[in-house]
C-alpha cells in the first residue's frame, strides 16, 4: 500500500475459482496445521456438504418464498464432459484497447497496488480473509479469480501468526469468505466474519483476538461461503445504463414466462424482493451490478467495502475498523486514504487505483477454435440460444457515452441480464442483501468461463456439467432451461459445453 494512498458471480450462472477438491487437506509445509476438532469433519463440511446442511437453516426462515417449480430432473447418462479450463494466460488481463497515456499510466498503477501484499503497519486486518487483491484474483491472469495454490493456507501462519485453518480452507481448493447466516439470537447475520487475525504477529505484540469458531459454526449449520468474483471487463458493466438492463428484461417476456423465469415486478419473494427485477440502490434508486447479488453499485464501492472486509484495512468509504480492539488498532485511520502531497497517481488512493485497474481491465478474449473445434463451439453457441440459457446470460449490452472514450457504445458480451433470480432451494445461502433474497443471485457473467477453475458462489464443484446441474432446485428459475440442457443428445450437451469453455 503506497503512503500516499478489494473479493466476492451468482449462482445462477456458472463461476469458477480455482482448481482441486474441497475435502483435500493438503497445506504448504510451512503453513500451520488445521484445527484439530474442525479438521475430522473436513469432508462433512466441504462446500457442498455444508451447503445441503444449510438449506434446512435457510428454508425454516423463508416463510413467504414460493415453492414454485418442482426440482424433479431427468439425467440419462451422457458421454459428455466439461473439457477443462484452458491454458495459457494470453487471454486476460491487458487494459482495453484505446485508452490514453494518463489512463494506461493511472491502470499500471492500479495494477500494481492491486499486486501488492499489505502489512500490519499499513493496516492489515486485525481481523482478515488475506493480505492482498492479487492472492484472490489471479486466475488466469491478476483481475481472475482463484489461483491453483490458495494463498489463504500459507497466509494464516504469516510472520508468526497464530491462526488456525477452517477445514473449508484447503491448499487446492478455492479463496473463500465466511458468512454466518444467523446470530445467535435467531436474528439474521448474513455478515462476513473473518478467518484470520494479525495476533502472533510481532509488528502487534499485544493483539490476542481470536478467530470465529468455526467448527461449532460449521455443527449448527449457519456457515455459507462465497469465492471471488472476477474483475476482467468491470469498467465496461459499470458503464451499462439501466434502460439497457431493463430493455434485455422485457425482451422475450413470453417465452420466459414458459419456462418460469420470473422476469415481472409483481412476483414477491421474502422480504419484499422482486425476482427479475434490479437490486436497486438504497437511495438512488439505480441498478446495483457487482457483487453474487448485485449488492453494489460502482467499482469505488465495490473496491473500497472490499479492502475493509477482506484485508481490514480502513479506507475513505469505511474509516472505522472493523474489530476496534485497542491493542489490535496499529496503524493510524483511515489506513488508506488519498494524499495531498505528490503527483497523480501517487496522490490517489489504493482504493481509488483499485477501480482504475478495474475500470480500464478489458474483458477477456474467447478463443473461436478450443475446445472442441470452431464447428463445435459454433452449434454449442446455436445451443446456448435455443436451450435458453440465454434468457438471463444475454450474450451482450451497449455501454452509455461514457467520459472514457475507450468505454463509448461499446458492446459488452459479457453473457448476463445483471439480474436478481431465485435459484430456489438448493443454492440458497440465506443472505439478504438489499432486495436480494437467501435464494437469489446475480446472473453470472460466463466472459472468461473457460479458464474459470472452481463453480458456483461457494465453490462447490470444479465440473462444469454439475454447475449446470445445482441450477435445477425447488423452485429455481432455473428448472425448465436445466432440463432442456439435460434433453441434447451426448454431441449437443458436449457442444454447449465446449462453447462456454470457449468464453
Amino acid at each position: 500500500m503506497r503512503p500516499s494512498m478489494f473479493v466476492l458471480i451468482a449462482a445462477t450462472g456458472l463461476l469458477a475459482c480455482n482448481g482441486g477438491s474441497d475435502s483435500d487437506t493438503t497445506a504448504a509445509a510451512d503453513a500451520p496445521a488445521l484445527d484439530s476438532t474442525a479438521a475430522a469433519n473436513t469432508n462433512v463440511h466441504s462446500a457442498a456438504d455444508s451447503a445441503n446442511a444449510v438449506r434446512e437453516t435457510v428454508a425454516a426462515f423463508e416463510r413467504n418464498a414460493p415453492v414454485g417449480a418442482s426440482s424433479a430432473l431427468t439425467v440419462r447418462p451422457s458421454s459428455a464432459r466439461d473439457p477443462g479450463p484452458r491454458a495459457g494466460n494470453d487471454s486476460a488481463g491487458a487494459p482495453l484497447a484505446g485508452l490514453t497515456p494518463p489512463q494506461l499510466a493511472a491502470f499500471i498503477a492500479g495494477k500494481a497496488d492491486f499486486e501488492e501484499a499489505e502489512e500490519v503497519d499499513e493496516g492489515l486486518g486485525p481481523t482478515m480473509n488475506l493480505d492482498g487483491c492479487g492472492g484472490c484474483h489471479s486466475q488466469p491472469a491478476i483481475g481472475g479469480t482463484s489461483p491453483l495454490v490458495n494463498p489463504q493456507v500459507a497466509f494464516a501462519g504469516k510472520n508468526g501468526m497464530t491462526n488456525k485453518v477452517p477445514p473449508f480452507i484447503t491448499a487446492s481448493g478455492p479463496v473463500r469468505e465466511a458468512r454466518f447466516v444467523r446470530n445467535p439470537d435467531g436474528s439474521p447475520d448474513g455478515g462476513v466474519h473473518a478467518l484470520f487475525t494479525i495476533a502472533g504477529d510481532p509488528a502487534a505484540p499485544g493483539c490476542t483476538v481470536a478467530q470465529p469458531d468455526f467448527a461449532r459454526q460449521l455443527a449448527n449449520r449457519n456457515v455459507v461461503f462465497r469465492i471471488p468474483t472476477p474483475v476482467f471487463g468491470a469498467g465496461l458493466i459499470e458503464a451499462i445504463p439501466d434502460s439497457e438492463i431493463v430493455k434485455h428484461q422485457r425482451a422475450q417476456t413470453d417465452v420466459k414466462r414458459s419456462l418460469g423465469i420470473r422476469g415481472r415486478p409483481n412476483i414477491l419473494l421474502n422480504a419484499n424482493a422482486i425476482s427479475g427485477q434490479l437490486n436497486r440502490n438504497g437511495n438512488d434508486g439505480t441498478a446495483g451490478r457487482f457483487g453474487w447479488k448485485a449488492q453494489n453499485k460502482s467499482l469505488l464501492l465495490f473496491s473500497g467495502e472490499a479492502y475493509n472486509v477482506e484485508m481490514g484495512i480502513s479506507n475513505g468509504l469505511f474509516q472505522t475498523e472493523r474489530d476496534e480492539t485497542e491493542a489490535c488498532n496499529i496503524a493510524t485511520l483511515p489506513n488508506s486514504d488519498s494524499s495531498l502531497d505528490g503527483h497523480a497517481p501517487e496522490v490517489l488512493s489504493s482504493i481509488d487505483l483499485f477501480t482504475l485497474f478495474m475500470r480500464f481491465l478489458a474483458p477477456p478474449t474467447p478463443s473461436t477454435t478450443q475446445p472442441g473445434g470452431p464447428e463445435s463451439i459454433t452449434r454449442g453457441r446455436g445451443l446456448f440460444a435455443t436451450t435458453g440459457c440465454a434468457l438471463c446470460h444475454t450474450p451482450s449490452m451497449k455501454t452509455y457515452n461514457s467520459s472514457v472514450t475507450a468505454m463509448r457504445y461499446q458492446s459488452a458480451n459479457l453473457y448476463s441480464d445483471l439480474l436478481l433470480h431465485d435459484m430456489g432451494r438448493g443454492l440458497a445461502d440465506g443472505i439478504q442483501q438489499g432486495q436480494a433474497g437467501g435464494r437469489e443471485f446475480r446472473t453470472a457473467p460466463l466472459w472468461g468461463l473457460g479458464q474459470r477453475l472452481f463453480f458456483l458462489h461457494d465453490g462447490r464443484t470444479s465440473d462444469l456439467k454439475q454447475a449446470i446441474r445445482e441450477h435445477a432446485s425447488d423452485g429455481s428459475e432455473a428448472n425448465a432451461v436445466t432440463q432442456r440442457y439435460f434433453n441434447l443428445n451426448d454431441t449437443q450437451q458436449q457442444d454447449l459445453l465446449n462453447f462456454l469453455r470457449s468464453l
